[in-house]
């Protein structure tokens, strides 16, 4: 896809310039949790730009925190990518790279360019100062370069205890940019690697291992968040003293931040772990596993990801913006279909009792190519309760109400002639009239009715269950409250509804819904429950504010 914007007009710059022949990009994230719309934009546009520009596109797992990281994540987030659509022309790890790093560290040892440190964590953030207060040399800084070797190889052997030792880089610790004051670039951690097991116990800092991969790999243009533009005179220190031989360029664009959700892994790794959702992929949430759960095509992520373009600066987008996108993606693929969500009978007094008549109607009346199919009707059906009122309210009521004749769609006009009601006075039943005359395709045009509505015959259909989402968190301004104590509890609403008889259903199947919106096959479906969630209504209900 053709796409415009400032990183794609310095790609462009830098081969014609023949600084690149092409472009290499990477996406890499850690695999400590699944990844959500915001990731989306960066791994969109590292692979377009690379695709557009004669290269190819890395998929890189950063796992250089054995504590937080596991191998589900790993493939959770293939699985995401693939289904964007971004194909990786590599597979890497930073793992595969511990021991090339480790080596790079004992050269800035031999160059003067590390220290040993023993200061606590606690002391080590105390010496950095702040903003305004300048930071304060470690006491260790000035030890020689043999003794700085010894006691990091001692590091690596497992001489010394967590967080005893770490290894910082000499820059300057009056540097106005706080990532500059001699920054941590090893630490030790016992931890059990997914990848490497055993054999390391210390572990390099992102802002250390981020820099010397991409120069492995030959990165031309390394795309981040602008959260890390701050870190890019680190990157570039490491690259230099390091002595990479090929040295990519940071460039950094706005974050996607999508209003009103919630975001950042150890959020959704809470909700997660204290079964708040059903999982990572819960619809609810904006991962992209939810996403995919939940129905909604991957095409319409990147179009929605490519509309809105690639800014310098981040603010909050609707979810709505979204939705529409969706909208648009599923009015021509999704073949509709009846559905009743809360059912109530209607009963068609003077059609015969065994009639069974089959009403041929369009799968999709906006792409021909979908066929039709022939759904039941006869003296019994199944209404939307919201479909019917006792007493016509006024004219706006396009609707079934007594004394009310309305269009059962693809059938016959309808009138509305009594009701039966429980105990409760809940309505359970409504006795109607139909006319032969009426029947859809007839040319009937002697009256109208005062709308149409749809209806699942009572007698031959399926039964579904049916969820509705609505926001996880409704309130999103106090900070101080935790997430897991804001649920929305009527975020899932569960109904128990029919759908037609004919319907052939297998996971991940995408529908209209006759006059409610487009639904999914959820995985949860079996042989005797089928389950649907709704990916979006038809129309929007987003209003925008007063400004």
């Amino acid at each position: 896809m053709k796409v415009s914007h400032f990183i794609n007009t310095i790609i462009e710059e830098d081969i014609e310039s023949g600084k690149h022949k092409r472009a290499i990009t990477r996406f890499p994230p850690e695999p400590n949790g699944l990844l959500h719309l915001g990731h989306a934009r960066a791994i969109i546009t590292n692979y377009t730009m690379a695709k557009n520009h004669g290269g190819y596109f890395n998929l890189r797992f950063d796992d250089t925190n054995p504590v937080k990281e596991d191998i589900s994540f790993v493939e959770g987030i293939k699985e995401d990518i693939a289904w964007l659509g971004c194909e990786w022309e590599n597979l890497f790890f930073a793992s595969d790279y511990f021991n090339e790093m480790y080596q790079r560290a004992l050269l800035l040892i031999k160059r003067g360019k590390a220290f040993v440190d023993d200061l606590s964590a606690e002391d080590i953030k105390k010496y950095r100062g702040n903003l305004t207060t300048p930071g304060k040399e470690s006491p260790y800084k000035n030890r020689s370069i043999e003794e700085n070797l010894q006691l990091f190889i001692d590091m690596k052997n497992g001489v010394y205890l967590d967080g005893s030792k770490v290894l910082r880089a000499k820059i300057d610790m009056t540097s106005p940019n706080m990532n500059m004051r001699d920054p941590i670039i090893y630490r030790i951690q016992r931890a059990h690697h997914y990848n490497t097991g055993d054999e390391w116990c210390i572990y390099p800092m992102y802002d250390y291992a981020h820099p010397i991969e991409d120069a492995i790999e030959g990165i031309t243009h390394s795309l981040c968040s602008l959260e890390f533009e701050d870190h890019r005179p680190l990157y570039d220190w490491v690259v230099k003293y390091c002595e990479m031989e090929k040295i990519p360029r940071q460039i950094e664009f706005g974050r996607l931040i999508m209003a009103n959700k919630v975001t950042g892994k150890r959020n959704l790794k809470q909700l997660v772990e204290n079964n708040v959702v059903m999982g990572w992929d819960d619809p609810r949430l904006i991962t992209l596993s939810g996403q995919r759960r939940r129905g909604v095509p991957p095409e319409a992520i990147v179009d929605f990801i490519n509309a809105l373009g690639l800014p310098k600066t981040q603010g909050p987008t609707e979810i709505d913006m979204l939705d529409q996108f969706v909208r648009d993606h599923l009015k021509t693929s999704a073949p509709r279909t009846n559905a009743v969500l809360d059912p109530l009978k209607l009963i068609v007094d003077n059609y015969p009792e065994d009639k069974v008549e089959y009403l041929e109607v369009e799968n999709n009346r906006e792409n021909e190519a979908l066929g039709t199919r022939k759904i039941p009707f006869s003296k019994y059906v199944y209404i939307e309760r919201e479909d019917f009122i006792e007493v016509k309210p006024n004219k706006k009521w396009k609707r079934l109400a007594l004394g009310i004749e309305v269009r059962l769609m693809h059938a016959y006009f309808v009138k509305a002639n009594s009701i039966v009601k429980n105990e409760q006075g809940v309505i359970t039943e409504v006795h109607c009239t139909y006319d032969e005359a009426t029947k859809s395709g007839s040319g009937f045009n002697e009256r109208k009715p005062n709308g149409n509505i749809h209806f699942v015959d009572a007698t031959h259909n399926q039964k579904a269950e049916i969820r509705l989402f609505e926001d996880l968190i409704l309130d999103f301004k106090d900070k101080d409250i935790p997430f897991i104590e804001k649920i929305n509890p009527d975020s899932l609403i569960i109904k128990h509804g029919f759908i037609e008889e004919g319907m052939k259903v297998k996971k991940g199947d995408r529908f209209q819904f006759t006059r409610n919106g487009y639904y999914s096959v959820d995985k949860d479906t079996t042989k005797d429950n089928i389950v649907f969630n709704r990916i979006v209504s038809l129309r929007s209900s987003f209003k925008k504010k007063a400004v």
